[in-house]
């Protein structure tokens, strides 16, 4: 797993965090990329406001596929405290597709660390990612709208 780091709040600390020598993911096969073209995953961190969104989709473009989204933190998932502010995305699935909800205001390191090896499960199984699934509806839909 490549992890792309996208953190913009406090939960990028935790994330941080993660690849310290305490927590030590490379142990696990996790390798943090700075780049979207080395990178699988992307871990989003934190707030994202009106502004950042392109810049978010261009790099989630930007990665290779297959390609997996962790939404790290309440901010990510659903805005948190920040969700009345007229410039705050009220989470990231408004962005692009995402696997993971990792909940927590911020979320422990321990945490990020399950949901990376649960990623990792899943892709070893053979499940799709959420770009995947979404990419398969959009093809179901258009035929249907073509039928």
């Amino acid at each position: 797993m490549w992890p792309l780091t996208f953190g913009t709040a406090c939960c990028a600390i935790e994330m941080m965090t993660v690849g310290s020598a305490r927590y030590d993911t490379d142990r696990f096969g996790i390798f943090f990329r700075n780049s979207p073209r080395q990178a699988d995953c992307m871990i989003v961190a934190g707030t994202i406001n009106l502004k950042m969104a392109p810049r978010l989709r261009l790099l989630y473009e930007q990665m290779a596929a297959p390609k997996y989204v962790i939404a790290m933190g309440s901010c990510a998932v659903a805005g948190g405290p920040f969700a009345a502010g007229y410039n705050v995305v009220n989470g990231v699935d408004a962005i692009v597709p995402v696997d993971i909800y990792l909940t927590g205001c911020p979320p422990r390191p321990e945490a990020l660390i399950h949901a990376l090896l649960t990623l990792m499960e899943r892709n070893a199984a053979g499940e799709p990612s959420a770009a995947q699934r979404h990419a398969a509806q959009a093809r179901r839909a258009a035929l249907e709208a073509t039928a």
